[in-house]
């Protein structure tokens, strides 16, 4: 989602902030800019292209300055424009005095929009942080931090903001509320971020806001007060942040990078573990999983996906019931709160803004049992959950997750047995065997990837194709429903999924020899209901694509195309069976040309409800 750097020095920052920019860019983005304070004045450069055509503007032009802000922005208000564009300027005219930078959407927009335009304000763009430029700017009493401290008490909804003012030429403030933002801590110089990430390689001392926070950045000073405007002190960490992501090398897209990375990041994943234990959640598990009588799954998109996969793990093998709720939708119903539930937030990034809030809504019913599935051990919701898993799948360019999906499964399964073992339903003989499987993982995925070749070949296929139907049964229906978004996502060839058993309540309508069907076929209980249902398929002209167990007897012929899977692997078996539809999706993709790491209107990391 959109990023955020800012700073305040006694060098040009401009590099600083441009390359700050480049490393949020896996966040997603369409339109970028940059403001500095120059010579007593206000300047800015804007682009809807990349970064880098946003660097080549600012070289042109000279564009230096010791104070400034910069920002990608995912278009929430107004479309993709140079003038919708970030940062905005009050008043919008040369003589500009207010810069300003907004992540999330303020909610009451309209209203303030009306009054200021009441008071003679000119809008030049239909976004809602031009409503905060021109608050900031009406309200500004010559000290902006009391000003920004006064003017957020207007603001309803989400954000992060960081301002600053002509007048006060080394000083940048920002809020926030619901949106994330950390300071970095320098010698004579601060700045401001949306993610470390940017800041990588600037500055490692990291101070992490709450909510409410408004902070004062000088040359020599950073000043915090909280929400009630009482001064306070933040913790500063050591954050050694990734300062971007690898070299492509042999690969033509980070997608395909990292589809080929998940053999190694989930041996990271599950580095050290040489027995189930409840402390691998952290600490004071045991005494959590011992108090719970069900499990609570809030996430959206692929996490929740995830969970879904989680569900029949942790119900078959804990025999604990678990509800997965997609996390947009969970606060805004009446639901029946448990004291006695853990509740599981699944998030690559840790900052998704619908999961957090379902979070904060879940606990304000009385539901304190929390724990984390996270890829970023200094996010948001690592530190608002009690207990947490960390994967290790490193920076995650692409924005179709990957490695962060398969990574989430492997610390989901992990969950399952450790309550399994809690309730005294993991036998000995059951744990090493479910270990062993798990260390093998690494070398069976290895296994998937060499399949390759034949599923380019299916690509082809696909890429002329319009849409397309996946079909799972059991535990491999989140997975049918994640190869489904995987393709939506980056080839934009409409896929639907659904549980094969479904097909003659309904999607049997769509099939013609012009809809393929991805059917995921294990060799499990339910293969030959699913060969009955591949029957209704074939009967109406339907063509079949399976990804097929070795030893599941079904073979290809007329209308069936089969590629083998290289081992049936049980309970595991979701996590082989995705990386073969994550290359269906990303060779489909690139057959078809179309921008695989950035997909158009998606963002990475989803920061606005």
């Amino acid at each position: 989602m959109c990023g955020i750097v800012g700073a305040v020095a006694q060098r040009n920052i401009t590099p600083i902030l441009l390359e700050g920019l480049k490393r949020l860019e896996y966040r997603g983005y369409d339109s970028c800019g940059v403001a500095l304070h120059v010579d007593g004045a206000l300047q800015r450069s804007r682009s809807t292209s990349r970064v880098a055509d946003l660097e080549k503007q600012v070289d042109e032009t000279g564009l230096k300055g010791f104070t400034g802000i910069a920002h990608t922005r995912w278009a929430t208000h107004g479309a993709p424009a140079s003038h919708n564009a970030h940062p905005h300027f009050s008043p919008s005219s040369d003589n500009a005095r207010i810069a300003l930078v907004h992540n999330g959407i303020i909610e009451n927009h309209d209203e303030l929009r009306a009054e200021l335009t009441a008071l003679g304000y000119v809008f030049q763009s239909q976004t809602d942080t031009e409503v905060i430029a021109h608050l900031v700017d009406h309200m500004y009493n010559g000290d902006l931090f009391d000003t920004v401290q006064q003017a957020v008490k207007r603001l309803h909804g989400a954000y992060a903001i960081a301002v600053f003012a002509r007048e006060e030429p080394h000083r940048v403030v920002a809020a926030r509320q619901g949106s994330p933002l950390i300071v970095g801590v320098g010698q004579g110089e601060n700045f401001v971020a949306s993610d470390a990430m940017a800041l990588a390689g600037t500055s490692d001392q990291i101070i992490y806001l709450e909510e409410g926070d408004v902070v004062d950045l000088q040359l020599g000073k950073v000043w915090i007060v909280d929400v009630n405007g009482k001064s306070v002190e933040r913790e500063v960490k050591t954050v050694h942040a990734h300062t971007g992501a690898a070299e492509l090398g042999p690969y033509r897209h980070y997608m395909q990078k990292e589809i080929f990375e998940q053999p190694r990041v989930i041996g990271d994943t599950l580095e050290g573990i040489t027995g189930v234990m409840p402390e691998l959640f952290g600490d004071g598990a045991y005494k959590v999983f011992k108090e719970i009588d069900r499990v609570l799954i809030l996430a959206c998109g692929t996490s929740y996906y995830a969970g879904s996969t989680a569900k029949y793990w942790i119900e078959s093998i804990a025999k604990v019931p678990v509800n997965v709720e997609i996390a947009s939708e969970y606060r805004y119903r009446d639901s029946v709160p448990d004291p006695r539930t853990l509740v599981v937030t699944i998030s690559q990034s840790g900052e998704t803004a619908d999961t957090l809030a379902a979070l904060k809504h879940a606990r304000a019913l009385g539901m304190e049992h929390t724990l984390t599935i996270c890829n970023v051990a200094t996010s948001a919701m690592v530190r608002e959950c009690k207990l947490a898993y960390i994967t290790r799948a490193g920076v995650e360019v692409g924005v179709a997750s990957t490695k962060a999906f398969t990574t989430q499964l492997a610390a989901l399964f992990l969950l399952a047995l450790t309550l399994a073992q809690v309730n005294g339903r993991l036998t000995d003989e059951e744990e090493a065997a479910h270990l062993k499987a798990m260390r093998h993982l690494p070398s069976a995925i290895t296994s998937v990837l060499a399949l390759e070749p034949q599923i380019i070949a299916w690509a082809d296929e696909f890429a002329r194709k319009e849409n397309a139907l996946f079909l799972g049964r059991g535990l491999h229906y989140p997975i049918a429903l994640e190869g489904a978004l995987k393709l939506k996502e980056i080839s934009y060839i409409h896929a639907e999924a659904y549980p094969a058993g479904e097909l003659k309540h309904g999607p049997l309508a769509l099939v013609t020899e012009e809809m393929p069907v991805v059917t995921i076929a294990p060799n499990d209980t339910l293969i030959e209901k699913l060969k009955s249902n591949m029957q209704e398929v074939r009967a109406r002209g339907g063509q079949l694509f399976v990804f097929a167990d070795v030893d599941s007897r079904i073979t290809s012929g007329d209308g069936v195309h089969v590629i083998r899977m290289p081992e049936h692997y049980g309970q595991l078996s979701p996590i082989l069976h995705v990386v073969s539809l994550q290359l269906l999706a990303y060779h489909s993709a690139l057959a078809r040309g179309t921008d695989v790491d950035k997909p158009r209107n998606l963002a990475k990391s989803v920061t606005v409800e």
